[in-house]
């Protein structure tokens, strides 16, 4: 099962999964466009009515799941947003600007950590008990690089001028609950990994990224097709580097 799965790198990771046999529940807040999705994918594809900020949503599709399937073996925790209130004409340098610790605004802030992070902690909870009932059941969280402390703390980070409470830290906590899944798992054998699809051309910045969403999809789907004998509680982009949390 893909959250956010109805456009972008996700719904190219659902199109690799079923290139590997998988059954794939593509996740979508709008079902329209999650069936939309789906068909595009193929007949491995079912959309799911998902809405990682609505629990009485993430309750009803782990029961259809359930019901339909009866486990699930993989999760990837895919649905994510940058911003509420960025405009159109708004540079990523000029949105950082108004996003200080100083001067975010503590609605736009909540907004982004309730999908960023809530959204996959209360997904993580609904899902468990499906993959509860596979064994070697992995988790992929697709986080990213500008989360990552060690690298914004380097002077010499490009990018390290636009960390801030919003969406950058939002990745730095997503990571942080990767770490204590992966922990609590661990005995049960189930992987918990994060993954950084790259600056990728999507929805979410705006389409101004720099790499396709095929190179977005990799790592993800590469940690996903893991054995039960690989790794858990790392940070990886594509092909297995680390990235420092």
């Amino acid at each position: 099962m893909i959250t956010g799965a109805n456009q972008g790198i996700g719904l190219q990771i659902a199109k690799d999964l079923v290139a590997h046999g998988f059954t794939v529940l593509v996740g979508s807040r709008n079902l329209e466009r999650g069936e939309a999705a789906a068909k595009e994918v193929g007949p491995d594809a079912h959309a799911l009515q998902l809405d990682v900020t609505d629990q009485a949503s993430i309750t009803a599709a782990a029961e259809r799941i359930r019901s339909a399937f009866g486990r699930l073996d993989v999760l990837i925790q895919n649905a994510a947003i940058s911003n509420t209130n960025k405009r159109p004409d708004q540079s990523v340098e000029d949105y950082a600007a108004t996003t200080r610790p100083s001067n975010v605004s503590l609605d736009e802030m909540r907004a982004v950590w309730d999908t960023n992070v809530f959204g996959v902690l209360a997904v993580y909870q609904a899902m468990l008990p499906l993959l509860r009932e596979t064994p070697g059941a992995r988790i992929v969280n697709v986080s990213s690089g500008v989360g990552s402390l060690t690298t914004n703390s380097d002077p010499t980070y490009p990018y390290r001028a636009i960390f801030g409470p919003v969406y950058p830290a939002s990745k730095t906590a997503l990571n942080a609950l990767t770490v204590a899944m992966a922990l609590e798992l661990e005995p049960e054998g189930i992987r918990v990994n994060a993954v950084s699809p790259g600056f990728t051309k999507t929805n979410l910045n705006g389409y101004a990224g720099t790499e396709t969403v095929e190179e977005g999809a990799r790592e993800a789907v590469r940690v996903a097709l893991l054995g039960a004998d690989g790794p858990t509680g790392t940070f990886t982009r594509w092909e297995n580097e680390t990235i420092p949390w």
